[in-house]
């Protein structure tokens, strides 16, 4: 029997670069049975007709709107549900996003490592940025501890809890991970039947981390893959970047996360956590007088929407305000 992929590329007011994208893993999927679907995430900028226009005339593609923007995780389970266009449901659910151009073996990389590793749950690829340096996208689940270490900044502390530390380098063989960046990662379908598919309450960040973490929950584990390689822009629809302050809903969607791994109190415990190891470094900062590497804003943020999300009812209140202005 064939074993089919269904590529999947949400579109938020990117058509152009979505369609650049989606050539490209058109190419990789030549020698990969399935199809590729792109969502537009309710853009309401001309997008999905652009979209529509863009891919007449190309083999196995087709567009489908969300009809409402409920975030990343939400627009993919738009795909997702809808399957092939048969009716049927893949084998494999490969997520890439419109701003990441895979090589054209990557998607069969994936593809393959899963067909031969049952006890494997999810692959992601190797990704780099235009310029071909490496971008860390390997990585081990936040904790209290991880917390803690990445604010701190100091080596001790990181050589202490080095097996707590979320990012894993750049691993040069195939290597075993907790959790992978949602730009290139191939799903298992058989999975995602048992556990479920994006959590919506997420709007966008952390909902590949809960994701994969359900996924280990159920007893399957995840891989990276250094031979899958796609090339990422990074940030192309949302515009946020580790540079810039962090919108509202990437610390409603932190305090979801912890909160789901253990309650209210592991969330608040996280964030005292964090702010003790910030502590820590600013101490340092200012003895050695080194540069700060806590982003503007940041401390002062977390601790106000720490609070707000510990009163009843508001972090919910707070996604959704949070998707509104995403969307404007």
């Amino acid at each position: 029997m064939t074993t089919r992929v269904l590529t999947i590329l949400l579109n938020y007011r990117t058509p152009e670069m979505t369609l650049r994208a989606a050539r490209v893993a058109l190419r990789a999927m030549e020698m990969v049975a399935g199809e590729i679907v792109i969502v537009d995430n309710d853009s309401g900028d001309g997008s999905e007709q652009m979209l529509r226009e863009g891919i007449a005339g190309w083999p196995k593609t087709r567009v489908i709107q969300s009809g409402h923007n409920g975030g990343y995780g939400a627009g993919n389970n738009v795909g997702m549900r809808a399957g092939l266009s048969d009716g049927t449901k893949p084998d494999f659910i490969y997520l890439l996003n419109s701003d990441a151009f895979p090589d054209p073996d990557a998607i069969a990389q994936l593809r393959d490592y899963l067909m031969a590793n049952p006890e494997c749950g999810f692959a992601g690829s190797r990704i780099v940025g235009e310029d071909g340096a490496d971008h860390v996208t390997a990585f081990r689940f936040h904790s209290i501890w991880s917390e803690f270490e990445r604010a701190a900044h100091t080596g001790p502390i990181s050589r202490m809890l080095r097996k707590h530390i979320v990012p894993m380098g750049v691993p040069k063989a195939p290597t075993r991970v907790d959790w992978c960046a949602g730009a290139s990662v191939m799903f298992r379908q058989s999975v995602l039947d048992r556990v479920g598919l994006f959590d919506e309450a997420f709007f966008l960040y952390f909902e590949e981390t809960d994701l994969c973490h359900r996924i280990a929950k159920a007893g399957w584990h995840g891989m990276y893959l250094p031979e899958s390689r796609v090339v990422h822009v990074g940030g192309a629809s949302t515009g946020v970047t580790e540079h810039v302050r962090k919108p509202a809903y990437w610390f409603d969607s932190r305090h979801l996360y912890f909160t789901k791994r253990g309650g209210r109190a592991y969330a608040a415990l996280a964030t005292l956590a964090y702010l003790a190891g910030a502590s820590i470094w600013t101490l340092r900062r200012i003895i050695e007088r080194k540069e700060d590497r806590i982003a503007p804003h940041f401390l002062r943020d977390l601790v106000a929407h720490s609070v707000r999300n510990l009163m009843p009812g508001a972090a919910a209140s707070r996604v959704s305000k949070g998707a509104r202005e995403a969307a404007r």
